[in-house]
């Protein structure tokens, strides 16, 4: 997908992330908060997701988002919607159903990553243990996660900083 500013996960992250919750995805209903690519979002699908929500501000992102998921043939059994919004928009309402498994990698030098993590967790969008997949520049250094999020790994590569966190409820 060749969209200005789209920055895929890197396969060795993406294999990375997905040791890390091998045992996690079967069954999990999924959001992806900055879809992109999809190319998380649709590691969870192949990997036995139950539902998936991926949310894209740009158009002809979501376009093709559209169009690799009905190249999937994916069954009925699975539930796929993408949607074309504002995530922080999104994220700001109550939440209609709750996460297992969140992705949250923004486009980088946004400051996006800390107020889409507050809503996640203000507008009760996450399921009780969820995993939240967290990535972001390097140089950020000022990122910190909901109180009441424990993190579980955390690693860097190249210009990235990937942390997996579990949703605690208090």
């Amino acid at each position: 997908m060749d969209i200005d500013g789209l920055r895929p996960t890197t396969d060795r992250v993406k294999e990375t992330l997905f040791n890390w919750i091998m045992f996690d995805v079967a069954g999990a209903n999924v959001l992806d908060c900055f879809a992109g690519s999809g190319a998380l979002a649709f590691e969870a699908l192949s990997r036995g997701a139950n539902q998936l929500t991926m949310l894209e501000l740009s158009n002809s992102a979501a376009n093709q988002l559209k169009q690799n998921l009905a190249s999937l043939n994916v069954t009925n059994d699975v539930q796929c919607q993408i949607i074309t919004t504002d995530s922080q928009k999104y994220l700001a309402n109550p939440a209609t159903q709750q996460y297992d498994l969140i992705f949250i990698d923004p486009p980088f030098r946004k400051n996006l990553l800390t107020p889409c993590c507050e809503l996640l967790s203000h507008n009760n969008w996450l399921a009780a243990n969820a995993f939240i997949y967290v990535e972001h520049e390097k140089e950020l250094t000022s990122f910190t996660p909901p109180e009441n999020w424990q993190l579980l790994k955390s690693q860097s590569a190249g210009q990235s900083c990937y942390h997996l966190y579990q949703y605690q409820p208090q």
